[in-house]
């Protein structure tokens, strides 16, 4: 699995821990912006400080999981006066994102999400596998300490458990694409980028807010958006989807008005997990592709080079090292058509 090194002076090593705390915090911040009561509990559709505690620990090592449970805790502590449980939901908080990154490095994980596997990975690994860990520590405590009845346990973990899935599916592309982020698009893609936020600015608030339900709307944007951008439109689009949807659900407003609490959250969620999944897949099955192509694009290359030397009598040219642009690299960053 790809990333980079582990902090070797102490001072950094803090330097980073802090920075994870302070993003969990700001993104937890972020999260509790728009909520929905099941039962007794409170719960966001989408809790982004999941996302970013599994991409911080891809990106940094696993050695920045105290960053990981000080922003837990700090988040925690903005919410309700800490308490024996306290510890738990910080144990649960940290071990999701913890064995998500173990999962990922078992399954030969890389950030670059090129290729189908990634994305699987990432999907039912890290989001729906261990994010069971979280949710189910979570409410089970609130069960325990009497704070939520038996009866609502299912309800809420169901919840608990879709919003922290859809915060690694969401957030943690994002931030591993903006990691590796390197070329700047041509003008004639800005262009086109430029084409696709402008229809997806003015379909999707249409499709979410208007009282007849054509969710259905946003889906040949998702299409559009990775065909063209991979990776880098899918996952904008989506995130600008689902923030607009979760918007709309929390008001009560659009394809969600008339819907009790437990089924906007099962509404929701249906749609945020659906969108996610076309959107990180189609994706990493798009790049995959392109990438055998250049890669068969070059082999044929090369095998000709080989052939007009032999024509000539002449010995082949020398093969590149592995892993080593050849003369016939004709490799694009990632989004080129």
């Amino acid at each position: 699995m790809e990333g980079i090194q582990e902090p070797r002076r102490p001072g950094g090593y803090a330097v980073r821990t802090l920075a994870v705390a302070a993003c969990y915090y700001a993104a937890a911040r972020l999260g509790l912006l728009r909520e929905l009561t099941i039962g007794s509990a409170v719960v966001t559709p989408i809790w982004p400080p999941t996302g970013v505690a599994v991409a911080a620990l891809l990106i940094l090592g696993l050695s920045c999981w105290p960053g990981v449970a000080l922003g837990a805790f700090l988040s925690v502590l903005s919410l309700t006066t800490p308490g024996p449980e306290v510890l738990g939901v910080l144990v649960g908080n940290t071990a999701a994102p913890v064995c998500a990154v173990l999962l990922l490095r078992r399954a030969g994980f890389r950030t670059g999400l090129g290729r189908l596997r990634d994305g699987v990975a990432l999907v039912f690994l890290a989001a729906l596998g261990a994010m069971v860990i979280s949710a189910t520590v979570g409410v089970g405590i609130l069960v325990l300490k009497g704070s939520l009845p038996a009866p609502a346990f299912w309800p809420v973990w169901l919840a608990w458990w879709v919003g922290d899935a859809m915060g690694v599916l969401i957030v943690t592309p994002l931030l591993l694409l903006l990691h590796r982020a390197r070329r700047p698009l041509s003008l004639r893609r800005w262009r086109e980028a430029t084409a696709l936020a402008v229809v997806t600015c003015a379909v999707v608030p249409l499709a979410v807010y208007t009282s007849i339900s054509m969710l259905f709307l946003v889906y040949p944007l998702i299409i559009w958006a990775a065909l063209r951008f991979e990776l880098a439109g899918s996952v904008l689009c989506a995130l600008v989807t689902s923030v607009l949807a979760t918007v709309a659900a929390t008001e009560g407003a659009g394809a969600f008005a008339g819907l009790n609490r437990v089924e906007v959250m099962v509404k929701l969620q249906a749609f945020n997990g659906a969108m996610a999944l076309t959107a990180l897949l189609l994706s990493a099955v798009i790049t995959e592709q392109r990438q055998t192509r250049r890669s068969v694009e070059r082999a044929c290359q090369e095998l000709a080079e080989v052939l007009e030397h032999l024509t000539a009598g002449e010995a082949p040219p020398p093969r590149p090292p592995a892993g080593t642009d050849g003369p016939g690299d004709r490799s694009r960053p990632t989004g080129a058509p």
